[in-house]
């Protein structure tokens, strides 16, 4: 279990004695990227029973071309200033720039965070 509770060292290097256990409110989890292909969701149970919903798979985007959104389907990605690597394995994370079928559109949400892709056009 990932814990993100504080360092058990000091600054200076010395241990904090402990004062009680983890709690379940402090686990954590590995980042879970996002990557092109038939649409797969994973949900996780968050604090007062709520449902995350983070987006393992997709293959397609919420695009706005300055009027109105449309649903089109993603090819590859572009870019990804998160990570360079990302563009090689095809990770989408927000900032990301996805080629689409009517064009180049940059990532505006968080995929593994919400369940789904929102991007904008980019001219």
């Amino acid at each position: 279990m990932k814990s993100q509770f504080r360092s058990k060292r000091k600054a200076s290097g010395g241990r904090y004695k402990n004062t009680r256990k983890k709690k379940l409110r402090e686990v954590g989890r590995d980042p879970l990227y996002t990557s092109i292909g038939k649409k797969r969701v994973k949900e996780y149970r968050e604090t007062g029973g709520n449902i995350k919903k983070s987006l393992v798979v997709a293959e397609e985007a919420n695009v706005f071309d300055g009027s109105k959104h449309k649903k089109v389907k993603i090819l590859s990605v572009i870019g990804n200033n998160a990570n360079r690597h990302f563009v090689r394995r095809n990770i989408i994370t927000k900032g990301a720039v996805i080629k689409t079928e009517i064009g180049d559109a940059k990532v505006v949400n968080r995929p593994g965070q919400e369940g789904h892709i929102n991007a904008v056009l980019l001219k």
